[in-house]
């Protein structure tokens, strides 16, 4: 929570109503924490109340204000007119809500089928009439493919094509192609939605944040478990899965408080950001390096830590400066470094250990996907 308030001459007034989708996940839960923290009220959509109500005592406990924070229920967002009642009234929109299953096997179908609710909502912020800016989020890995080429520069403009042309290659097994559907699956999500942008001009500022590998404190483990690819770097520390990070290239993290700070500093801060692409990457990684900061932070665990395989280092050249000048605005000098948010990785585990709860029960549903494509 800041000390003080950056926002003197905020673009958004506070106060605001701003719709947070997915309000339960990694990325959006911050993102509702920083937006309340700075002055907002936040409505959330979330699948089903009742497995979410935690999140008003979560918020209420944080920052005292428990009507500054409702609940919305979307359980299927894809369903007509789904989106109306949640933009009612709202002044800005922060979209987290997007595919998750690595198992894509038909990139163009899914995406087919994503691109009409995605569209839905951007529909319905324009049909509100009160939207003033909406911040979508993508991947980067819509914009490149990890570790296949070195020395790559990645613009505004840079496009995950190989993906897409991997993803619908024939005569390639589908055990080959590793994460190219998923990778594709976001590369033409996100590249549709910019086309409806650019066709349809609405009236409100939209930009799209692109996250790496997202790490650090997750605010309520017990309810949230470990999740998304925070809930990878827990795989270090039970030495599960290490195939599956041993297929993982080095690339970027990004913590996830400075995630929730960009949106912030997107929706509310002079000048306005519109019709920008901006790369969320803090620091480069490993899972190889993961496994040597939980080594050193735990030496006593060093033995049991997944034995990760050292497949060396990125050296993709990343426009990190917008980033790192939107965190400034917010009172942060630059992004947080990749020690810092493994150490409060842990940490999320480490308070339900001491509380007796065992690693299994509180997995995150990225890994329980996994199992069920029989990954070990």
């Amino acid at each position: 929570m800041p000390t003080s308030n950056p926002l003197a001459n905020p673009l958004l007034p506070l106060d605001s109503l701003v719709l947070a989708t997915g309000a339960n996940g990694l990325i959006a839960s911050h993102v509702t924490d920083q937006l309340l923290a700075y002055g907002y009220r936040v409505r959330g959509t979330v699948r089903s109340l009742s497995r979410s109500s935690y999140l008003t005592s979560l918020y209420t406990t944080r920052h005292g204000h428990s009507s500054r924070f409702s609940l919305h229920e979307i359980p299927d967002v894809s369903a007509p007119g789904t989106w109306d009642a949640a933009v009612k009234g709202v002044s800005a929109i922060a979209h987290v809500v997007g595919a998750t299953d690595l198992g894509v096997q038909d990139a163009d179908e899914s995406a087919a089928e994503e691109l009409k609710w995605q569209v839905d909502l951007l529909e319905a912020a324009r049909r509100a009439g009160t939207v003033e800016s909406f911040v979508f989020t993508s991947s980067a890995w819509a914009a490149w493919t990890p570790g296949t080429k070195r020395g790559v520069k990645l613009t505004g403009d840079s496009w995950n094509d190989e993906a897409v042309e991997l993803a619908r290659d024939k005569s390639v097994p589908a055990e080959e192609k590793g994460m190219a559907g998923f990778m594709a699956l976001k590369t033409l999500v996100e590249k549709g939605v910019w086309e409806w942008v650019s066709r349809e001009k609405p009236g409100f500022a939209f930009s799209a944040i692109l996250p790496d590998t997202v790490m650090g404190e997750c605010l309520d483990p017990k309810n949230q478990g470990i999740p998304s690819t925070a809930g990878m770097v827990q795989w270090v520390w039970e030495n599960k899965y290490v195939d599956v990070l041993d297929m993982m290239r080095p690339q970027w993290h990004v913590d996830c408080r400075d995630v929730g700070l960009l949106y912030v500093a997107v929706l509310a801060t002079p000048p306005r950001v519109d019709r920008e692409r901006i790369y969320a990457f803090g620091d480069r990684y490993s899972w190889f390096k993961v496994a040597e900061i939980l080594g050193h932070l735990f030496p006593e665990r060093r033995e049991q830590l997944a034995k990760v395989k050292n497949t060396g280092w990125d050296d993709t050249n990343v426009p990190v400066e917008q980033g790192e000048e939107l965190l400034r605005r917010m009172g942060q000098d630059g992004w947080t470094k990749l020690e810092e948010s493994v150490k409060q990785n842990a940490e999320s585990w480490l308070k339900l250990e001491k509380q007796g709860v065992t690693a299994h029960k509180y997995a995150g549903g990225f890994e329980l996907r996994l199992e069920a494509r029989g990954g070990r």
